[in-house]
């Protein structure tokens, strides 16, 4: 199943065409490093359904709950306790 884009139009939104596909905010809630990401891989997160984009988030979920604690708080500290 496809969705439109979100600009609505119906018509898929080219990489490059000025604007910068829009993310679900559950992904910048989640601390994905969305910022960082090319726009043809915006695009392709842009076009998620409800249910790929839940998937996506629970994995990102679980690979973070079991991320070393030391990594944990090299980020929230900026690096300076360790």
């Amino acid at each position: 199943m496809t969705r439109p884009p979100p600009d609505g139009t119906g018509a898929p939104r080219a990489p490059g065409d000025g604007e910068r596909p829009v993310l679900p905010a559950a992904l910048y809630e989640a601390g994905l490093p969305v910022d960082l990401l090319t726009d043809e891989q915006r695009l392709v997160l842009s076009e998620l359904t409800e249910e790929e984009l839940a998937v996506l988030l629970d994995i990102k979920s679980r690979l973070d709950a079991v991320e070393p604690e030391v990594q944990a708080h090299g980020e929230i500290a900026g690096g300076a306790l360790f």
